[in-house]
C-alpha cells in the first residue's frame, strides 16, 4: 500500500497550519508523515522538506509556536482579493493556460521585491536540513519566462533550499529564483497543490491551507486531479481549514504573526479528523 502526502500553498500561516494539522493527526493516532511520496507546493514544499528532515513533529510544531525557535521571516502584505484582481488584469488577454503562466511570470520578473539573497536566507532558516531527504520528495515551481512547470527532486541536482525558494516565490511579492540560467516562480501558478503528481499512490492525503479553489486557471485543477486519482483506484482525502483555522490564517497568510494561532488551530482541527484508512 503506497501513500502520498500532498501539501498545498498558503504562506507562513499555511506552513503553521499544515504543521499543526499533521501534529494533531498524530495526536489522534494517525501519523501520516511516513508517506513514501511527498508533494510540496509553495508553503507545502517547506513543510514537505521539514517533514523529510528527520525532526519530530513535536519539534517542527515548536518551530512554529515558540518565538525563540521561529524562522526569520520578512513581513509582506498580501490581500488575496486584490492579488487575484491584479493578476487577473495582467493576464486577461491570455489565450491559454500556458500564456497565462507566462504573463504571471512577467509580472513577477518586473516586480520590485527584496533581493534573492535576502529571500533565500529566509528559506534556509526554515529548513532544519538543507539536504534532500532519502524518500521521494517532489517540489513544484514554474519557469517565469516559458511558463513551463518544473518538478524538482533529489535527482535534479538542485540544492533543496533553491528548489523550495522557487516553489515559494509568490509572483509580485517575492523575487523569482535563479537556478542555472532560468528563473522560477511559485508552484501554485500551476496548481494550488499539484495533486496529479501523486498518481500511482493507493492513498493520497491532500492538505490545502487556502482551500481547494485554484488561484489561477489550471490544466490540473485540484477537483479534476482528485477525480482522476479516484478513477484510478486511489483513496483520496482533501482537507481544508475549518472555520477556526481559516480565521487564524486570516486575510494575510504572509504575516509571520499568524504562525502560532494557525499552528494551534491546525492542531485542534487535526485531532478531530478521522481518515478512512484508520489509525496507524
Amino acid at each position: 500500500m503506497t501513500e502520498a502526502l500532498v501539501l498545498g500553498g498558503g504562506g507562513v500561516g499555511g506552513i503553521a497550519w499544515l504543521t499543526g494539522l499533521l501534529a494533531g493527526l498524530r495526536d489522534a493516532g494517525q501519523d501520516v508523515t511516513g508517506a513514501g511520496l511527498l508533494v510540496g507546493t509553495s508553503a507545502g514544499s517547506t513543510v514537505a522538506a521539514q517533514v523529510g528532515s528527520g525532526l519530530s513533529l513535536e519539534e517542527l510544531y515548536a518551530r512554529q509556536t515558540d518565538p525563540a525557535l521561529q524562522s526569520a521571516e520578512i513581513m509582506a502584505e498580501m490581500d488575496l482579493e486584490k492579488f487575484a484582481a491584479e493578476i487577473g488584469a495582467a493576464t486577461e488577454s491570455a489565450a491559454s493556460v500556458a500564456d497565462l503562466r507566462r504573463a504571471v511570470g512577467q509580472v513577477a520578473l518586473a516586480a520590485r521585491t527584496v533581493s534573492e539573497p535576502e529571500r533565500r536566507a529566509v528559506i534556509a532558516s526554515r529548513l532544519p536540513s538543507h539536504g534532500w531527504p532519502e524518500r521521494n520528495l517532489k517540489v513544484v515551481a514554474v519557469d517565469a519566462a516559458s511558463g513551463e512547470p518544473r518538478v524538482f527532486d533529489r535527482s535534479s541536482e538542485v540544492p533543496l533550499v533553491d528548489a523550495v525558494a522557487a516553489s515559494c516565490a509568490v509572483p509580485g511579492v517575492w523575487p523569482p529564483v535563479t537556478i542555472g540560467d532560468r528563473r522560477y516562480v511559485d508552484g501554485g501558478v500551476r496548481s494550488i497543490a499539484n495533486a496529479d503528481l501523486a498518481a500511482g499512490a493507493d492513498r493520497v492525503l491532500v492538505l490545502v491551507p487556502l482551500g481547494a479553489v485554484e488561484p489561477f486557471p489550471s490544466e490540473q485543477p485540484l477537483e479534476q486531479s482528485v477525480a482522476r486519482l479516484r478513477a484510478r483506484g486511489a483513496e483520496v482525502v482533501v482537507v481544508a481549514p475549518d472555520e477556526a483555522s481559516a480565521a487564524a490564517i486570516g486575510d494575510n497568510p504572509l504575516d509571520p504573526g499568524t504562525r502560532r494561532p494557525a499552528a494551534e488551530a491546525g492542531r485542534a482541527q487535526g485531532r478531530t479528523l478521522a481518515l478512512p484508512w484508520g489509525r496507524g
